[in-house]
C-alpha cells in the first residue's frame, strides 16, 4: 500500500476474509471467491468499518490495521487471547456477513470451555480506505 497508516481515532474500511483453523479450515467470512457452497463470496457485501482503538473490532485486526497502509493487504493469526471474547461477535467486530459464516464462527468460538477445539483464526485484510480523525 502506500500512504500513512492509520492511527487511533481514525476510521478504516476494510475488506476481509475469516477462517476457523481449528475447525477444517472453513471460512467464516469470504468475498470473490467460487461460487455455489454455503460459503460463497458475496458481491456487494459492505466493508468493515470502524474507528481504530476504539474496540469495536478484536484487538488482533486493531492491532493489524495500525501498520497497513491504505491498498496494503496482509494475513494474519489471531489466536485466542486477541481474538473475539466469551460472548463471541455478539458485541464486538468483525461479524460474519452470511447466516452459515455465523453458525462456522460460533461453532468454534462457543467450545471456549473445550480444550479439543482451536480458537485460532486467520483473517486476510485489504485497508482500503483511513478517514483521518473521524
Amino acid at each position: 500500500g502506500s500512504g500513512e497508516s492509520p492511527s487511533s481515532g481514525d476510521r478504516v474500511v476494510v475488506d476481509w476474509d475469516g477462517v476457523t483453523i481449528g475447525y477444517q479450515g472453513r471460512y467464516f467470512q469470504t468475498r470473490n471467491k467460487p461460487k455455489g457452497g454455503a460459503f460463497e463470496g458475496i458481491d456487494g457485501v459492505n466493508y468493515l468499518n470502524f474507528k481504530v482503538g476504539s474496540g469495536e473490532v478484536i484487538p488482533g485486526i486493531d492491532e493489524a490495521v495500525r501498520g497497513m497502509k491504505p491498498g496494503g493487504i496482509r494475513r494474519i493469526i489471531v489466536p485466542e487471547e486477541i481474538g473475539y471474547p466469551k460472548d463471541g461477535f455478539a458485541r464486538i467486530g468483525p461479524k460474519p456477513n452470511t447466516f452459515s459464516g455465523e453458525r462456522a464462527l460460533d461453532f468454534v468460538l462457543s467450545s471456549k470451555e473445550s480444550t479439543m477445539m482451536d480458537k485460532t483464526l486467520m483473517f486476510d485484510l485489504k485497508l482500503v480506505k483511513v478517514n483521518r480523525g473521524q
